[in-house]
């Protein structure tokens, strides 16, 4: 199990990185699925996505230090909780990659490769006041993690109907090669939440998460 990376997040939070390197059947071997998670792996055609699917909830499961494995259920919004856990959890994965998040907040993580044509889409997501700290030798790099940052924000709001561009804003402040963290504010009607950003750079992919910053009650 090639675990990239497995660090407090805020403590008493933690994330997790996981290079998925295993095939489908040892995953399979060694993750105890619930009832409606063999429905769910069974509706996804692809391997890789199968796999995806396997290797997130078994990192979430050896970050957690847990016995036995807590189901991973979604509520009627999408929105991922651990059974008998009082953390907030996230998951997020792409090829060949699994990451997963835990806090007493509401918390997001996002792993995302790094591709050229994700400039065709930044009018879509990318804000005034986000335009504004692109810096052109960093650029791909801000535009991914302004995406991935915002797919966090989502997940830890963990509702539908979010307009990246209208309702999420990222600050990394002052941003060079050495910058890992930053801020970022949800609004949306009443809704309201400050995030605290923390991210990591690799050669073609990024990964970030978020956690809201209230006072951490347990």
């Amino acid at each position: 199990m090639p675990v990239l990376l497995h660090e407090d997040f805020h403590a008493p939070g933690e994330y997790g990185l996981w290079h998925i390197t295993e095939t489908e059947e040892w995953l399979r071997n060694n993750v105890e699925l619930s009832e409606a998670e063999t429905v769910a792996i069974g509706q996804i055609k692809g391997e890789g996505r199968r796999r995806e699917f396997l290797a997130a909830r078994i990192l979430l499961h050896h970050m957690s230090g847990r016995a036995r494995r807590g189901e991973l259920f979604k509520d009627e919004s999408g929105k991922p909780h651990l059974r008998d856990s009082l953390f907030h959890v996230s998951i997020s994965h792409t090829t060949d990659y699994a990451a997963a998040i835990a806090h007493p907040n509401p918390c997001g993580v996002d792993v995302q490769r790094i591709v050229p044509r994700i400039r065709r889409l930044a009018n879509k997501f990318v804000g005034a006041g986000e335009k504004l700290q692109l810096i052109p030798e960093f650029e791909l790099l801000q535009l991914h993690l302004i995406w991935s940052a915002k797919e966090a924000m989502y997940k830890a709001f963990g509702r539908r109907k979010i307009d990246f561009k209208q309702h999420l804003f990222v600050d990394f402040g002052a941003f060079n090669a050495n910058t890992t963290t930053g801020t970022a504010f949800l609004k949306k009607g009443k809704a309201e939440m400050l995030f605290d950003l923390e991210f990591r750079i690799y050669d073609n992919f990024v990964l970030v998460g978020c956690v809201e910053r209230v006072k951490v009650l347990l």
